[in-house]
């Protein structure tokens, strides 16, 4: 009986499931253990993992205040705003800002931070994808790639909410993966005790990582199956891959248009061979 329990695991492991089926970001951002590492991750500035590296954080907020002449007037929001990097330098420069993350432990964090530095950051703890406020915001961000996160679906509901969003002259600015990083993506599938050096858990486990890619769509899944003493867990880390051309599209379908592609959100210039590019958005 064991074995075939061991048996089923690894085959439901490595079963290749239809695009963005299964939906399991809870498990990653609001677990407690793992929520826990996140967001160790997201305060070490010296790596590009949860967010990106402190230099790159300073390089996009100052391109984005002068760019976008961000003032005491200005109305921000951050979705997918973590414990708060860039949302606590947008209120430095005196604008009104809010941040949205279904992550209690990010949200605690950002809350506190703001308070010991009397920065004024409205923060939500809240999922982004049912969030709904009012107001004409001046700049609508989501950054390190959160849009690939999410399913079809998912994603023309978010633009079609950051039209809403807009003032008059407001802007969005995002960031995506390029087809350079879905062609650099390599299926597989590997076991490892400890994967990630405990990120999954406290205790012992193995974890399994079957790592799938879907061509028609640009699409890929890392899919990890964490194997405890006690309770066998399946996380999907799915991700949507772009061309300027198709964030176009799906811009367009939301009533928005692309106004401007960049390499990154610091303003670089675009560059078709690498992984990652940003756009600026507006209402068409």
């Amino acid at each position: 009986m064991r074995s075939a329990s061991v048996f089923a695991a690894l085959e439901s492991a490595s079963e290749k499931p239809h695009p963005f089926s299964v939906y399991t970001a809870s498990e990653l951002w609001t677990d407690e253990h793992t929520s826990e590492q996140m967001l160790a991750y997201h305060l070490n500035g010296e790596i590009d993992l949860s967010s990106r590296r402190t230099s790159s954080i300073d390089d996009a907020v100052r391109w984005m205040k002068n760019h976008f002449e961000l003032s005491g007037s200005s109305k921000i929001i951050d979705f997918g705003c973590g414990p708060g990097l860039y949302t606590s330098r947008f209120a430095r420069l005196g604008t009104e800002v809010y941040g949205i993350d279904f992550s209690s432990r990010s949200i605690q964090y950002a809350k506190a931070h703001a308070k010991r530095e009397n920065l004024g950051v409205t923060y939500v703890e809240a999922d982004y994808l049912n969030y709904q406020t009012e107001g004409a915001f001046d700049l609508v961000t989501m950054i390190m790639c959160d849009l690939c996160a999410l399913s079809p679906t998912q994603r023309a509901a978010m633009l079609a909410k950051f039209n809403g969003l807009l003032s008059d002259q407001g802007r969005i600015v995002l960031d995506v993966y390029s087809m350079a990083a879905f062609a650099d993506k390599q299926e597989g599938l590997v076991c490892e005790k400890n994967q990630l050096n405990g990120f999954w858990s406290a205790d012992p486990y193995y974890g399994l990582v079957a790592s799938f890619k879907f061509e028609d769509e640009m699409v890929s899944l890392d899919k990890y199956t964490i194997v405890e003493r006690n309770r066998i867990r399946e996380i999907y880390n799915w991700l949507q891959y772009f061309s300027p051309d198709l964030l176009e599209r799906e811009a367009q379908a939301a009533g928005l248009e692309v106004d401007e592609v960049y390499g990154d959100v610091a303003g670089r210039p675009y560059d078709a061979d690498a992984t990652e590019f940003a756009v600026v958005m507006k209402r068409a």
